[in-house]
């Protein structure tokens, strides 16, 4: 049977039709995936843009689907789920892009982080710190150490938090030798609570040399050197602190006067006291004036004096306590009520956030914020 070329000619034409129908048909459907994608993208942009986080999940996920390989869709999704709360959500989808092996080391340092930002929200605070240590020498760095500094903080880690404190004031990121006293501040409380004097005054010191103008290390160590009955250095270190921080001399005044009296250095004390009145007037520096004049009308005396440069309820409520008004009866009313009213202002306020307390605060238990609360009362700011 002889072959027919003729079938063979015909062929050719029909199978480069149907090959440039099928070429046709998948460039017609990658065109179709390429619009489909940046539209999704725009759509997603676009409701981010209005505030519509629902919305903007959904038309991203849709562009996830559509070009999976897209590492800057996938961050975005990452992004809003942690800002959603969806936090598992956003752990997969940066663990994902952290699996996958074409991710540039950049990008891949980008997810790392990323991803330590999720376990942080979420509370995972020990996971937050291996990812976060993870980052070490890259471009996050410094945001790496301020997100350790915090967990730190927040868990009371006070020796790892003066670690991360020490590299990030050495890397000249701004100054934190402050936040380091304070640190060393809190070791020391610590060490004195377990009866270790001896270490809790070595970590004092070292503060006071950190931070020679922070108050603290000055004022912890003069009580702790009270506590232990060395007056005399308790004295010394209260005195000292006039001169480096006179803006705090409102929270050593009561200290001061107690020490002195103790010590029998009554008239030294008083003259410092006198002397840091004279820069900032006090109602607590009053208080300890007071405390150690001998003067029987001392009280009233120096309610009146401030009340002259001070317009001081508390004052007023004080010197009335003083006061012999002609019918008992009434004037327990009126204390009672001039106490009840002058209570708030005896309060200490953040400067940070509001938060007020009957007690001065180093670390804001509100916000979180260091040395944010001033020395003097609510009525005195």
């Amino acid at each position: 049977m002889e072959f027919d070329f003729t079938w063979v000619l015909l062929g050719f034409p029909v199978a480069f039709t149907l090959g440039w129908l099928a070429s046709r048909l998948d460039l017609r459907q990658l065109r179709i995936e390429n619009r489909q994608a940046p539209k999704a993208y725009f759509r997603g942009l676009n409701f981010l843009l209005n505030e519509q986080q629902d919305q903007a999940i959904d038309a991203f996920i849709e562009a996830v689907q559509n070009d999976p390989d897209t590492s800057e869709l996938h961050f975005a999704l990452g992004n809003l789920f942690r800002r959603r709360g969806e936090y598992e959500r956003a752990v997969r989808v940066h663990e994902h892009l952290m699996s996958r092996g074409d991710l540039t080391q950049p990008e891949r340092d980008r997810a790392q982080h990323a991803l330590a930002l999720d376990f942080l929200k979420a509370g995972l605070l020990d996971r937050a710190e291996i990812a976060l240590t993870k980052l070490e020498g890259t471009t996050y760095e410094e945001e790496s150490r301020l997100a350790l500094l915090s967990i730190y903080e927040r868990s009371r880690d006070w020796e790892h938090a003066t670690e991360i404190a020490a590299k990030l004031d050495s890397a000249s990121h701004g100054s934190f030798s402050a936040r380091q006293a304070h640190y060393l501040c809190e070791q020391a409380l610590t060490a004195a609570a377990s009866g270790d004097a001896a270490r809790a005054e070595d970590s004092l010191q070292q503060a006071a040399r950190i931070a020679p103008a922070s108050p603290r290390p000055q004022l912890d160590l003069a009580k702790l050197q009270s506590q232990l009955g060395r007056n005399q250095d308790a004295f010394a270190t209260l005195l000292k602190l006039q001169d480096t921080a006179p803006q705090a001399m409102p929270l050593a005044a009561s200290l001061l006067g107690n020490v002195a009296q103790q010590g029998g250095q009554q008239a030294a004390a008083l003259a410092a006291l006198e002397r840091s009145y004279a820069q900032m007037p006090s109602i607590d520096v009053v208080e300890a004036i007071i405390k150690l004049d001998s003067n029987s009308a001392a009280p009233r005396d120096h309610y009146i004096q401030h009340l002259e440069r001070e317009a001081s309820l508390v004052a007023a409520a004080r010197w009335i306590a003083a006061e012999e008004l002609g019918n008992p009866h009434q004037h327990g009313l009126l204390q009672r009520a001039l106490d009840k009213a002058t209570k708030p202002l005896m309060r200490y306020r953040c400067a940070a956030c509001g938060f007020e307390a009957t007690q001065h605060f180093w670390h804001c238990p509100g916000c979180q914020a260091w040395d944010s609360y001033p020395a003097r009362r609510i009525e005195e700011l």
